[in-house]
C-alpha cells in the first residue's frame, strides 16, 4: 500500500504555498472539488512558434487557453524528449531516473556505455499518475510515450516501463519517439494494433477523438488525469495541403527575417524585456540570402508545412477544449500545455525531404519539382536547421543544446476557477521537474516518501501552484543541466554554459557566463569579465550533479560523440541538380 499523506484540498494548497513562502493560494474553500488535470505535451516546438508567444502561426485555441490562464517565460525543459518526459512524470531530473537522453541512443554496442539500468525507470519512484491513481483519479496516457528501453519495445517483451505499469489505467498512442501521422505504429494498452484507418485519417485528430471519448465516458464521480502527448511538431511534418497552403508565401522572406519579426513582436507584446538583444545567427547555420532560388523555394515550403501542422494541431486541441466546456468541466480543469524541448535541429542545413534521419541526397531542383508531395504520406520531412533558430527566437541555438534555445520552451497553465486574472505572464524560473509536484498539489497530494515500505528517491521538483494566484510568488533559483556532455547551471541571475568536445577532458571545457536578469536572450558572454563567478558556477554545477546523480560524469558514448561532432562540421549544401 502506498504511503500517501492524504490531505484536504485546502491543506494541500497551503502546503504548496509554503514551499514558495506564499500563503495566498490557500484561500480557496476546503469544500472545493478536486480538479481534473490535463497535460498537453507538444513536441519539438520552439519558444516563439505559438501565436501567444509572438509567432505568426495561427493558434487561436491555444491563445484562448493563454487568455484564460498564464504564460510562463522562464520555463525550462531538458532540451531533449525523453529526459523531459521522465522529469515531467516523476518530479525528478532525468539523470536521477535513468533517462539522461532518449533510449534510441543506447543501440548496439553503445548500450554497454549506459549500463544495465539505463532507460529503465527505477522501481523506487511513484509517478504522478500512480499517486493520483492511488487517490481515486482515472488516469489516461494518450499519444507519445518514449520512455521504453530498446529491449522492451518488441511484442512479447516485458512491459515494466510501459504506461500501464507506471500508473495509467489506459494507453493509446505510440511507443517510440516519432511515428507517421498517416500510418502510425499504434499501441493500445500493452499491445501494438493495426486497425483499419478511415479515409482522411490523421493521428493528431485521432488522439483528440480518443481523449474526448475517454472524458465523455468516464465515471462521473471520479476526477481524471489525462496526459495528452501529440506528435506535433516533431518530424515527419505531415498535414493535409489545405492547412499548409494557408501559409503559402508567408515564409518567402526566409528564416532571418521571420526570426527578427518574431523578436520584435515579442517585445511589443511585453513577453520579453524591452532591452532584450537578439543574438546573431550561428556561423554554422546558413544565411537565407546565401541560398539559391531553388533552395529558397524548397525551404520556404518546409516552413509552410510546419506552420500548417501546428495550426491543424491547434484546431484539434480546440475540439478538446470545446468538449470540456460542453460537459461543464472547464472551470475546474487544470490544463498545462508545454513543449518538451526547443525546435528540432537534427535535419542539418539540407533538411529531410523523403526520409527521416538519413542524408538528404535528393537534388534541390528535384525537391522543388516534388513540392506537392511535402506534407503528404509520400514524404517524411523535417525542416532545415536554420528554421529552428527562428522557432526558438529570441534565443541562440535549438534542441539538444544547453543554451536557452534548446532548454526554454512555452508553458501555459489554465485553471479558470483559480486563475482569476487570465492573460498574465509569469517570469519566475520553473523547471519541468516542478510540473508533477504542482499537479499533485492541485489535487491535495504530494509524492510519497515511502511506498510499500520502500523509501522513495528524493523529489527534485517543487510546486509552483502559488504563482497561479500570486504574481509575486517566487520560483526556483537553481537548476543544473547536462545533455551529451554539454553542461549548464543556473543560479539566480547567473547562467553558465559549457559545450563539450569529446576529445578533451571535462576540465578543459570553456564556460560561458550570462547574466539572464540583464540579458534575457544570452546574447553577451561575461566569462572574461567575471572569472570568479565562472569558477563558483563550475563548483556549483559539480555539487548539484553529485547531489542528483551521485556518480562523476563520464564521457558520452561513442555514437553521441559522433553526433556532437556533426554539429561542428562546416556548413554543407545539398546538390543543386
Amino acid at each position: 500500500m502506498t504511503s500517501i499523506t492524504r490531505r484536504t484540498f485546502a491543506a494541500g494548497l497551503l502546503a504548496a504555498s509554503t514551499l514558495s513562502g506564499v500563503t495566498g493560494v490557500a484561500a480557496r474553500s476546503s469544500g472545493s472539488r478536486r480538479p481534473n488535470l490535463i497535460t498537453i505535451v507538444l513536441d519539438d516546438m520552439g519558444f516563439s512558434d505559438l501565436g501567444c508567444y509572438g509567432g505568426e502561426i495561427a493558434t487561436p485555441n491555444i491563445d484562448k487557453l493563454a487568455a484564460r490562464g498564464l504564460r510562463f517565460t522562464r520555463f525550462d525543459s531538458k532540451a531533449v524528449c525523453s529526459a523531459t518526459r521522465a522529469a515531467l512524470l516523476t518530479g525528478r531530473n532525468g539523470h536521477t531516473v535513468n533517462f539522461p537522453d532518449v533510449p534510441d541512443t543506447a543501440w548496439g554496442d553503445n548500450g554497454r556505455h549506459f549500463g544495465p539500468n539505463a532507460y529503465h525507470l527505477p522501481t523506487n519512484i511513484r509517478t504522478t499518475a500512480q499517486v493520483l491513481g492511488d487517490d481515486g483519479y482515472a488516469t489516461w496516457a494518450v499519444g507519445k510515450w518514449h520512455l521504453i528501453p530498446l529491449d522492451q519495445l518488441a511484442p512479447g517483451t516485458p512491459r515494466a516501463n510501459w504506461p500501464r505499469a507506471r500508473g495509467f489505467d489506459y494507453f493509446y498512442g505510440f511507443a517510440r519517439g516519432w511515428t507517421d501521422q498517416y500510418r502510425p505504429a499504434l499501441v493500445e494498452n500493452d499491445d501494438y494494433i493495426d486497425p483499419p484507418l478511415p479515409p482522411g485519417y490523421h493521428l493528431t485528430a485521432d488522439l483528440i477523438d480518443k481523449s474526448i471519448h475517454l472524458i465523455a465516458n468516464r465515471t462521473a464521480t471520479k476526477p481524471f488525469f489525462l496526459q495528452l502527448a501529440l506528435g506535433v511538431a516533431h518530424s515527419p511534418i505531415q498535414v493535409p495541403s489545405e492547412w499548409a497552403d494557408r501559409y503559402r508565401g508567408k515564409y518567402d522572406a526566409g528564416w532571418d527575417a521571420i526570426r527578427l519579426a518574431r523578436f520584435k513582436r515579442m517585445r511589443e507584446m511585453g513577453l520579453i524585456p524591452a532591452d532584450t538583444v537578439l543574438p546573431p545567427r550561428e556561423s554554422d547555420d546558413r544565411a537565407w540570402d546565401d541560398l539559391s532560388d531553388d533552395e529558397r523555394a524548397v525551404f520556404a515550403r518546409y516552413m509552410e508545412v510546419y506552420a500548417g501542422f501546428i495550426e491543424h494541431a491547434d484546431a484539434q486541441i480546440g475540439r478538446l477544449l470545446t468538449a470540456l466546456e460542453q460537459q461543464g468541466l472547464s472551470e475546474n480543469t487544470m490544463v498545462v500545455l508545454l513543449s518538451d524541448n526547443g525546435a528540432a535541429s537534427e535535419a542539418g542545413q539540407a533538411g529531410f525531404f523523403a526520409e527521416l534521419y538519413r542524408p538528404n541526397t535528393i537534388p534541390v531542383r528535384e525537391q522543388r519539382q516534388r513540392l506537392g508531395e511535402m506534407g503528404t504520406a509520400a514524404t517524411q520531412a523535417e525542416y532545415p536547421r536554420p528554421w529552428a533558430i527562428a522557432s526558438c527566437a529570441p534565443f541562440r541555438r535549438y534542441k539538444l543544446f544547453p543554451y536557452l534555445g534548446g532548454v526554454r520552451t512555452p508553458m501555459i497553465v489554465s485553471w479558470p476557477s483559480v486563475v482569476k486574472h487570465g492573460g498574465g505572464i509569469r517570469r519566475e524560473l520553473v523547471d519541468v521537474v516542478d510540473v508533477g509536484p504542482t499537479l499533485l498539489a492541485a489535487a491535495g497530494l504530494e509524492f510519497p516518501a515511502t511506498a510499500g515500505g520502500v523509501a522513495q528517491m528524493p523529489v527534485a521538483g517543487r510546486s509552483f501552484l502559488p504563482m497561479l494566484r500570486d504574481a509575486g510568488a517566487k520560483g526556483r533559483t537553481r537548476q543544473y543541466f547536462e545533455l551529451r556532455g554539454h553542461r549548464a547551471i543556473t543560479d539566480g541571475r547567473w547562467r553558465a554554459v559549457a559545450i563539450h568536445n569529446c576529445a578533451n577532458e571535462y576540465a578543459q571545457d570553456a564556460w560561458q557566463l550570462f547574466d539572464t536578469e540583464a540579458d534575457f536572450s544570452e546574447s553577451a558572454d561575461l566569462s572574461a569579465k567575471h572569472p570568479e563567478i565562472v569558477e563558483r558556477m563550475k563548483v556549483l554545477w559539480q555539487r548539484e550533479w553529485l547531489r542528483h546523480v551521485g556518480v562523476p560524469l563520464s564521457q558520452p558514448a561513442p555514437n553521441i560523440c559522433r553526433l556532437n561532432e556533426e554539429y561542428n562540421q562546416p556548413t554543407m549544401r545539398i546538390p543543386d541538380r
